[in-house]
């Protein structure tokens, strides 16, 4: 079950904001079995130009669930942000379901268990590094990294070979398309 940690930047999170929140996300619930913990973490932005941004981080252990929208309506970036999750959610279900009948294992049930966040910051000009982040690196192999990649709106992805034991990073190409790199271990 999912529980909240709803903040504002610029905006005072009122009860009824508060409420509206827990209603939307809870939707998502339905994907979490009882003895799934996770919290949903909820930011509230109101920039000086009446636009909302609302970024939503849910971790888990195998998966982070990450969304953000930016409209002129809170409540509309609410609802938008949401449905992101929610269609983040299916998307990685249905790719773990298919690679499990390939595979002859058993489908999953309503819970979605994925891979690890590797999140970074963009590139400093200065050359100094400016945020830190450790990561703990999860066996799959380099499609399920590309889909946890790609959920997170990330241009590279740590992760673990399954099948050499090895650490791989798999990364987005200007032209559009993947590239894996293997390390010699």
């Amino acid at each position: 079950m999912l529980t909240y940690n709803v903040r504002g930047e610029n905006i005072e999170v009122t009860e009824a904001i508060r409420a509206y929140v827990e209603k939307r996300i809870s939707k998502l619930n339905k994907y979490f079995t009882d003895a799934t913990e996770a919290t949903a973490h909820v930011n509230l932005k109101v920039y000086s130009n009446k636009n909302a941004k609302v970024e939503v981080t849910i971790p888990m252990p195998y998966l982070t669930l990450r969304a953000e929208e930016t409209s002129p309506d809170l409540y509309a970036s609410i609802d938008l942000v949401t449905d992101k999750l929610e269609r983040q959610i299916r998307k990685f279900k249905t790719k773990i379901n298919r690679k499990s009948r390939e595979k002859g294992f058993p489908e999953l049930s309503e819970e979605v268990p994925a891979a690890s966040d590797a999140d970074e910051e963009g590139a400093s000009t200065d050359l100094s590094v400016v945020r830190t982040k450790q990561v703990s690196l999860k066996p799959m192999d380099s499609q399920e990294a590309i889909l946890q990649m790609d959920m997170l709106g990330h241009n590279f992805f740590i992760f673990e070979d399954a099948e050499t034991n090895g650490t791989s990073i798999v990364y987005k190409r200007r032209d559009g398309r993947y590239g894996l790199i293997e390390t010699d271990e």
